[in-house]
């Protein structure tokens, strides 16, 4: 299982950044999809999901409006649209799956929204 994780940066306050996790090594279509961000000192945290089957999403309170994740089965990815983006979204973000009974991760992408 390998997940790659693309298009983090430096972003102003209410501006927007869209995410990409490539994923390979199995059947991605098959899997629900998981987004999670860690910022200094402070525990990971899950952003968004997005299952399988149907496409149905989940988001953390703090992004819910702000955030889309969304996933293209052809390409093997998943996306994380952010919009609006605050200080407070600064932090690494991980792109997850939980392929069988293994929990596995993307090396994650820095995004830092300053002005």
């Amino acid at each position: 299982v390998q997940l790659v994780e693309s298009g983090g940066g430096l972003v102003q306050p209410g501006g927007s950044l869209r995410l990409s996790c490539a994923a390979s090594g199995f059947t991605f279509s098959n899997y629900d999809m998981n987004c999670y961000r860690q910022a200094p000192g402070k525990e990971r945290e899950l952003v968004a999901a997005i299952t399988s089957v149907g496409g149905n999403t989940k988001y953390a309170d703090s992004v819910k409006g702000r955030f889309t994740i969304s996933r293209d089965n052809a390409k093997n990815t998943v996306y994380l649209q952010m919009s609006s983006m605050k200080c407070e979204d600064t932090a690494e973000y991980y792109c997850h799956v939980r392929h069988r009974t293994n929990d596995c991760w993307g090396q994650g992408t820095q995004v830092t929204v300053s002005s």
